[in-house]
């Protein structure tokens, strides 16, 4: 397997970090990985080396640009960035052109798949109007401002939301629905029941706050139907 450190940046010169991973002979699929919101970090690293194992490339974004968004700091740098969303799609960009310039990928085959809020960027992405085959949000935000621009969306939409998400209230997501809808968006959404956000990450629950734990059961589930729709959309050759 390939791993690697990359640092790039953005269009306006903002440093990040990212990480890449894929199989010694890459055969074309390819995922952006867009992380949870403390920070870039071993979930992630973890995660895309699963992937890699499987045969996907994968990188991951820096798009906090290596701050800790669990801070104070981090959470004024937070508020910034997800008011801005010219600043969130500019930042998933940058990511998903060092993406593109590896070895071995086929660009008729790449995805983006986001944690938490990493899950927004992945939908901003999308919303763009980058050339996507898939998107995944797992416990993800759902932007619902600027409606117009989900008809920019060119591939298939998943989203894996927990029934007793606090981030993601049953309102926001019926909002999210009938937009996508409105937009002709080919897209799917699985609810997990009495589960709460963060359902994907170990450990989580040591945040101490409410609506926020880990689940062996929906991390398998959510897993397995995010297997399914990656093969369903860009493969394993």
């Amino acid at each position: 397997m390939i791993k690697r450190d990359i640092a790039y940046r953005d269009g306006a010169g903002n440093p990040y970090a990212g990480f890449f991973a894929s199989p010694d002979a890459p055969t074309g699929p390819a995922i952006l990985l867009a992380h949870n919101a403390p920070r870039l970090g071993a979930f992630e690293r973890t995660t895309a080396e699963r992937l890699a194992a499987l045969g996907y490339s994968v990188f991951c974004a820096d798009y906090s640009g290596g701050i800790d968004l669990d801070t104070e700091e981090g959470r004024a740098a937070f508020g910034l960035i997800f008011s801005d969303t010219p600043r969130v799609r500019d930042r998933a960009q940058a990511a998903l052109a060092i993406l593109t310039a590896q070895a071995g990928i086929d660009a008729g085959r790449i995805a983006a798949i986001g944690y938490c809020f990493g899950g927004t960027v992945a939908l901003e992405l999308a919303r763009s109007g980058a050339e996507l085959q898939a998107v995944v949000g797992l416990h993800a935000g759902l932007p619902l401002a600027q409606p117009e621009d989900n008809r920019a969306i060119k591939g298939k939409v998943l989203l894996i939301e927990g029934t007793q998400d606090p981030i993601v209230p049953p309102a926001m997501r019926a909002s999210f629905e009938t937009q996508m809808d409105q937009a002709g968006v080919d897209w799917r959404m699985l609810l997990l029941g009495g589960v709460s956000h963060g359902f994907t990450v170990p450990g989580i629950e040591k945040m101490g706050r409410p609506g926020i734990a880990y689940n062996q059961a929906a991390d398998q589930r959510s897993w397995e139907a995010m297997m399914h729709f990656l093969g369903e959309t860009i493969g394993i050759a």
